[in-house]
């Protein structure tokens, strides 16, 4: 086993050398095995419950990338030129609501959760999203709900991008419904089982960034 020390400051180096990639070189294309690599990264990640309400939606096709480009504001600068676009959908209330087909299926026939435990856990889901997170009032609490899971997928692909020398920028910058109405002409939100959650864009820089800041260790770590 690599010396625990190195494996720490390889860790650390990564997150320096990552950065919110404003300019991608359309030049440079990630492999198709480093890209796999990340989007495992992705597919291995923890959710609550390990409900997996994500989808990653890899970006190919010119014409959509077109489309994305001039609907989202945040990607205008980002498309044609990454290597890799994905868009991370969230399911909806209609997939994580405590009774949903979705987690029936999920639990029974993913997770292969014998019944007795699968009822006794769609218990304490419900408790949870009725009293301690209140989460059913509405359609939205859930989904954002959802939309959080999916940042620790986003997360995790973007560290371990940055660990293989990847570039990436996760993209905020769009009107919701606006890219909801694209992607349901697409085809790609499967009947209001999906919502927009995150993109994000995958390459190799063009320029290099400044200095990383952050507030110092102190401000940020409480001990108490």
């Amino acid at each position: 086993m690599a010396n625990k020390e190195q494996i720490k400051q390889d860790i650390l180096d990564a997150y320096h050398f990552r950065h919110a990639t404003k300019e991608f070189d359309p030049n440079k294309k990630v492999s198709d095995d480093d890209f796999r690599f990340i989007m495992e990264t992705g597919r291995l990640s923890p959710s609550s419950f390990g409900f997996e309400p994500w989808r990653f939606v890899v970006i190919e096709n010119p014409e959509l990338r077109d489309k994305i480009k001039n609907t989202a504001w945040g990607a205008y600068g980002k498309l044609p030129e990454a290597s890799h676009f994905v868009v991370i959908l969230a399911r909806t209330k209609k997939d994580t609501k405590y009774d949903s087909e979705y987690l029936q299926d999920h639990f029974k026939n993913k997770k292969n959760m014998p019944e007795d435990h699968l009822a006794k856990y769609l218990e304490r889901i419900e408790q949870f999203q009725k009293v301690d997170f209140d989460l059913l009032e509405g359609d939205r609490p859930l989904y954002d709900w959802a939309g959080k899971q999916t940042y620790l997928a986003l997360g995790n692909m973007m560290t371990a991008a940055a660990q293989i020398g990847v570039d990436s920028c996760p993209i905020e910058g769009f009107d919701i419904e606006k890219m909801n109405k694209l992607l349901e002409e697409e085809g790609l939100l499967e009947d209001g089982s999906f919502s927009i959650s995150v993109m994000v864009a995958f390459g190799y820089r063009v320029n290099e960034p400044g200095p990383k800041t952050r507030r110092p260790y102190e401000d940020i770590v409480k001990f108490v």
